[in-house]
């Protein structure tokens, strides 16, 4: 299957995802800038590439989501809460959450997909009140956290790290909870994994995936700090 090839001259003009088969690529090129990064996610294409190859975004079949009411909590993380073990903060440190999930060492993965790029282009989403950063602390360090992009009333998680246990699944469990009361419909977590399907998350079909965010467009984008 031929691969479309995204034109520099225009960054919101991608292909009608549904036309691609969702097992590998939908399309190539283009570039990391936040006009680009915004039009993907509307659309429901996020990049996934290695260092030095082409920029490729992705548009997977079936979808991995979480529905913020189906939130699991497993009994081994309820005392960490109601220990209080760490302490959740928004968006305070967003370039330095990133940079530590670019620096986190995943088996099997050489590198990491987080250019400088990458790191330019949300940064500049999140300058835009786009983009938002959950952070864990242990005291006064940071252990832990993730970053992703809110449209209307789903929110497109990216990546996140830890340096302590759990740090990083208090931080997620934290943020659904947020947004939960905040009234947001859907987690977007892209590819399913053990870790997220633990936590609640399922594969839906791409129709609709793409069905929920067709209704972006009549939602309020919360933008700003999540201070």
């Amino acid at each position: 299957m031929s691969l479309y090839r995204l034109d520099p001259r225009f960054p919101d003009l991608f292909p009608d995802p549904l036309r691609s088969n969702g097992e590998g690529p939908a399309c190539f090129g283009g570039d990391l800038r936040p006009e680009r990064l915004f039009a993907a996610y509307r659309l429901g294409y996020f990049p996934w590439f290695a260092e030095g190859e082409p920029i490729l975004w992705w548009h997977p079949n079936p979808r991995f989501v979480l529905f913020p009411a189906d939130l699991k909590v497993s009994k081994s993380m309820r005392p960490y809460f109601n220990q209080q073990k760490y302490r959740v903060t928004y968006d305070t440190r967003f370039r330095e959450v990133m940079e530590a999930c670019r620096g986190l060492y995943r088996p099997g993965q050489w590198g990491s997909w987080i250019t400088d790029e990458l790191i330019e282009g949300y940064v500049g989403l999140h300058e835009l009140g786009i983009a938002h950063s959950v952070e864990v602390y242990e005291g006064d360090e940071l252990v832990g956290g993730l970053y992703g992009l809110a449209l209307g009333k789903v929110f497109f998680g990216e990546s996140m790290f830890f340096r302590r246990p759990n740090a990083s699944k208090f931080g997620f469990i934290s943020l659904v909870r947020r947004l939960e009361q905040r009234g947001y419909r859907l987690v977007d977590c892209q590819q399913e994994t053990k870790h997220l399907k633990t936590l609640g998350g399922q594969g839906i079909p791409r129709t609709d995936f793409v069905d929920h965010l067709a209704l972006i467009d009549g939602e309020t984008t919360e933008r700003g700090p999540w201070t």
